[in-house]
């Protein structure tokens, strides 16, 4: 391993479902799922589904510190997991389903144990945070068709994700807390209409259409990144298009019927704003277009990445 490669490994229930938040991050050179915390060697699944070998399932990420630190994979493994339960995660029960945070070394302790002491001091869960924090010990990788299964079988990735209630935690938990009034009084009318109220600002008379500095495009509530203009180009049609979101695992993809057509709108999963929606008349290799309205983004340049504290999209633009 490179001398500047680090490792974390996180227990966060099934862990087909703790691999695609950290995959699309950039920094991150590999997550592996596998088995770690108990006494068996080099287990199978169906042996640690019995909760008799005293492993967890778990996702063990190798990454560029200098590029994603590992307090931001901190922040990003307490948004995935529901921290006060004891027994598992949502629908999956049992000891091999708890949350855990395996540090690798102090420094990563010291860092884990101030999150989850930050965590539990915000007041955003009524319960005791639960996670435990314990040293890192042998870790066995799952077998193959475990590997990157949001991937290989994404449809029954999705569906398996909501159906555990994973999902609808995440978005009850971490969606923007901000209230009604407060939007009307942050967002101008027309950000207010287009995020809230699903609106259409006007094509070529919008501010982002022919923009074409470089940076990125994050959420004009929550400020999640969303868009990069490496990713960016001109499709003609007077609204900002991109062939693909900086992290699917931001976004959500619906059925949209409204004005007698069938489309896929794009939303926001934290602050659940409209963006705009997608087609799939873009430009190869992904041939999708994200035709999204500018007023539910706003531009932050590349100069000023690291001053807004989005430093691990640095590296896109070197």
């Amino acid at each position: 391993m490179s001398q500047q490669l680090k490792q974390a490994t996180f227990a966060g229930g099934c862990f087909w479902c703790m691999v695609s938040p950290f995959d699309e991050q950039p920094g991150i050179k590999e997550v592996i799922s596998g088995y770690t915390g108990g006494h068996t060697e080099n287990p199978t699944y169906e042996e640690v589904c019995t909760d008799e070998t005293g492993h967890y399932e778990a996702v063990q990420i190798t990454f560029d510190p200098a590029v994603f630190p590992y307090e931001k994979l901190l922040k990003l493994f307490w948004q995935q997991i529901d921290p006060t339960d004891e027994g598992g995660q949502f629908n999956d029960r049992g000891l091999s389903y708890r949350t855990a945070i395996f540090y690798h070394d102090e420094e990563q302790k010291k860092m884990a144990e101030a999150s989850k002491a930050e965590l539990a001091a915000s007041g955003r869960f009524q319960k005791p945070i639960v996670t435990e924090i314990m040293p890192a010990g042998p870790f066995y990788r799952a077998e193959e068709k475990h590997q990157y299964y949001y991937k290989k079988n994404s449809f029954h990735y999705n569906l398996y994700k909501e159906g555990s209630g994973r999902a609808r935690f995440i978005r009850e938990n971490w969606k923007n807390q901000k209230s009604d009034e407060q939007l009307r009084k942050e967002l101008t009318p027309i950000q207010y209409e287009v995020t809230r109220n699903n609106a259409t600002e006007p094509p070529f008379r919008n501010e982002y259409w022919n923009h074409t500095e470089e940076g990125i495009y994050v959420d004009i509530i929550s400020g999640e990144p969303l868009f990069s203009s490496k990713d960016k180009y001109d499709a003609g049609c007077g609204w900002p298009s991109f062939t693909k979101p900086l992290r699917h695992t931001e976004i959500e993809e619906k059925l949209d019927t409204s004005h007698g057509m069938r489309r896929i709108e794009v939303r926001t999963k934290i602050s659940d704003s409209h963006l705009g929606h997608v087609f799939d008349d873009g430009p190869g290799p992904y041939y999708a277009r994200y035709c999204i309205n500018s007023a539910a983004l706003r531009f932050v340049p590349k100069s000023k990445l690291e001053e807004e504290g989005y430093e691990e999209f640095v590296s896109l633009f070197k």
